[in-house]
């Protein structure tokens, strides 16, 4: 089984870190632009299914490039990205969770905040992102440089996409 994700969000918030980190357990500190798309592929088992995640990390949004809604047709869950330490990239994310429910409908989708390496600069309160969770948006607080909060938060991803909700994930994925 197959199911395309997506990574939304504005630039250079980790969007392709992120993606790194969990298909690749890599991580670099050069910052890499992503033009237009670039896909990845990732295969997890989810209680004895496989599962091939198809890992969309789209372009960075910002008042020149606009998300086009033609790369989210046919997922069937996407994931937001904002980076801790800029308040203004959890209200992009806000605003590019509304458009993408417009465009998919009802995808399960979660909220990664990342840089939690870097917490003591962040931006983001706690209180804004428990309020978030109050409203039933599962949100993740990730590092790509040191991993952590990464598998957890894609791996709870895959989980949702299956029809009948699967509660664990193997422990040999790939």
């Amino acid at each position: 089984m197959q199911k395309k994700i997506c990574l939304l969000g504005t630039f250079a918030v980790g969007k392709t870190s992120l993606t790194e980190r969990y298909v690749k357990s890599v991580f670099s500190e050069r910052y890499q632009t992503t033009v237009g798309v670039r896909v990845h592929k990732k295969s997890v088992t989810v209680d004895g299914q496989n599962l091939d995640l198809i890992i969309w990390d789209l372009a960075g949004e910002d008042e020149f490039v606009v998300l086009r809604t033609v790369y989210l047709r046919g997922a069937s869950g996407y994931i937001l990205v904002a980076d801790g330490t800029r308040l203004e990239t959890l209200d992009k994310a806000m605003d590019l969770q509304r458009r993408a429910q417009e465009a998919l409908g009802n995808v399960p989708f979660i909220l990664v905040v990342n840089k939690a390496d870097r917490m003591p600069e962040w931006a983001i309160h706690e209180d804004v992102l428990n309020e978030l969770e109050g409203k039933d948006w599962l949100v993740f607080r990730t590092s790509a440089k040191t991993g952590h909060g990464v598998d957890d938060a894609f791996n709870k991803l895959a989980v949702d996409l299956l029809p009948d909700k699967v509660v664990e994930l193997a422990s040999g994925d790939r």
